[in-house]
């Protein structure tokens, strides 16, 4: 495959990717909005808990074994069945595991509707285990279009067709378990009718040592990735109760959706197409230089939009009940930047292949991030909020640097964005901050919040307008590719970068 061929359908992935994640992002903000008013914070820390457990679980036993299909370099109908038997191995055995330790963590929670919730959540796992290779392979086609549709679909069915209805009709947390189990069914359906493979069990092979070095490697990964994105939420339970779980888990799960859908579109892309430029490092490098200015330039300004109008947006979505979990999310809104730069920045590892550094580089920061969390549990959400954040920007910078250091970058290649990025914040945060002031008077709802983002919107689309050099040129390129209209007129100021950080 030519270099001009990758580049067109890595753009064309990455058109299918923004259009679907957009969708998605309504998607799953109208019905996590409409649940958790539905079923209130006591019934959500419930289904917050079960998820941690699910997220364990498919951490274990999720994509270990297909990962492997998205990085070499040509895929044999060997390495699939290998692959899907694995996979399935993996997955029965682990939603075994799941129900059998129900009982356990419900006492362990003090929570006796964890139980129910844990039991039903590890048909989910297994289904989610038995997707995986289907899900990769479109992965590694690039075809995001396909991909898209079938989450999509998985979603709807899930949550508006079946967990909507069931919290309506008054059956709890049990209808946030019951629409993950469809939206599990409904993905391995539509992913395999996408892309059918073979399902003869296949134990050993050639390339079987190789694809089992690389899912070693990534369920280390995933147990260091789970410690350090879930634990917050395992110390409240255990510290506090099902209530505060519940305020966590709505205030992280809000502020996590731009980075879990922008991650979904840009990662396997920049993943898939990575493993076909594993010998062209600079080409690698000027398609991660890309993904991360865009993030720094426009995700940085929009992270302390979206931070200053939490109080606002809580009130209006959520309600009176939900407003102790503004200040959360008002944090963890601005760790959006350091989530999307981490996770775009681990498929450079694992291209260069130095899979094991992701959880290697990590463990240090567990070490820490543990103790902290016990120890802070004590003084309530907003401080175990605190170490979190503290953890999710150690932890974008550890793996950064290695991402650095893997294509012989340096620091300054990245600063200039940073720079950018932490201007148009200031200029958006200022105009949040007037916008509020100035309809400060007034009580209807929302009102508050519709002022301080048109005025951030306002102030940005002026701004870019007049002088769209402030984007850099980076963003504005990619920007481009989408909407023609933000195509760069001007040539960059600047001589290309070299492997080493230096004009060349």
């Amino acid at each position: 495959m030519t270099a001009g061929t990758v580049a067109a359908l890595a753009e064309r992935a990455l058109k299918w990717s923004a259009l679907t994640t957009i969708a998605r992002f309504v998607l799953q903000l109208g019905a996590q909005v409409a649940l958790a008013r539905l079923l209130g914070p006591g019934n959500y820390g419930v289904y917050g808990i079960g998820i941690t457990v699910l997220t364990f679980a498919a951490f274990l036993s999720g994509a270990s074994f297909s990962w492997n299909l998205m990085l070499l370099p040509t895929v044999t109908r060997d390495d699939i069945r290998f692959s899907f038997t694995w996979q399935l191995v993996a997955g029965i055995v682990t939603a075994c595991a799941m129900y059998a330790a129900a009982p356990a963590l419900a006492h362990f929670f003090g929570e006796p509707r964890v139980e129910g919730m844990v039991q039903w959540l590890s048909l989910a796992s297994l289904l989610t285990a038995t997707s995986a290779p289907a899900l990769c392979l479109l992965q590694r086609d690039l075809n995001f279009r396909t991909l898209g549709l079938v989450q999509l679909a998985g979603y709807a069915v899930g949550y508006l067709g079946v967990g909507v209805p069931m919290a309506l009709a008054g059956h709890g947390a049990e209808s946030l378990a019951a629409a993950c189990v469809v939206q599990a069914a409904v993905t391995l359906v539509g992913a395999y009718m996408a892309k059918p493979h073979p399902l003869r069990p296949l134990f050993s092979h050639a390339g079987g040592p190789a694809a089992l070095t690389t899912g070693r490697a990534v369920f280390l990964t995933n147990i260091v990735n789970w410690l350090l994105s879930n634990l917050d939420r395992v110390v409240i339970g255990r510290m506090l109760n099902a209530h505060f779980v519940g305020l966590y888990t709505v205030a992280y799960n809000l502020a996590s959706i731009p980075n879990v859908l922008l991650l979904s579109a840009l990662q396997p892309a920049f993943l898939a197409a990575g493993a076909k430029m594993q010998q062209e490092p600079k080409r690698l490098a000027q398609g991660w230089l890309l993904g991360l200015a865009c993030v720094l330039v426009l995700l940085t300004p929009a992270s302390v939009v979206f931070a200053l109008l939490s109080a606002d947006l809580v009130r209006l979505l959520y309600g009176a009940a939900w407003m102790d979990s503004a200040w959360v999310l008002a944090l963890l809104f601005l760790c959006l930047p350091a989530w999307c730069c981490w996770g775009l920045s681990t498929p450079v590892l694992w291209n260069t292949d130095r899979k094991h550094q992701e959880f290697l580089l990590q463990l240090p920061l567990l070490a820490l991030a543990v103790p902290a969390w016990w120890m802070f549990a004590g003084e309530g959400i907003r401080a175990v909020a605190v170490v979190s954040a503290v953890v999710i920007y150690a932890r974008a910078t550890v793996i950064i640097t290695a991402a650095l250091n893997a294509l012989q970058l340096r620091w300054t290649s990245i600063l200039p964005y940073v720079a950018r990025g932490l201007g148009l914040a200031a200029v958006c945060g200022a105009a949040v901050l007037l916008g509020q002031r100035a309809v400060s008077t007034l009580t209807f709802p929302g009102v508050s919040l519709y002022a301080g983002g048109a005025c951030a919107l306002a102030a940005m689309l002026l701004l870019v307008g007049m002088r769209p050099q402030v984007l850099g040129h980076e963003a504005q390129s990619a920007l481009g590719r989408l909407f023609p209209a933000f195509a760069p007129q001007w040539a960059p100021p600047v001589a290309p970068i070299d492997l080493d950080g230096q004009p060349r």
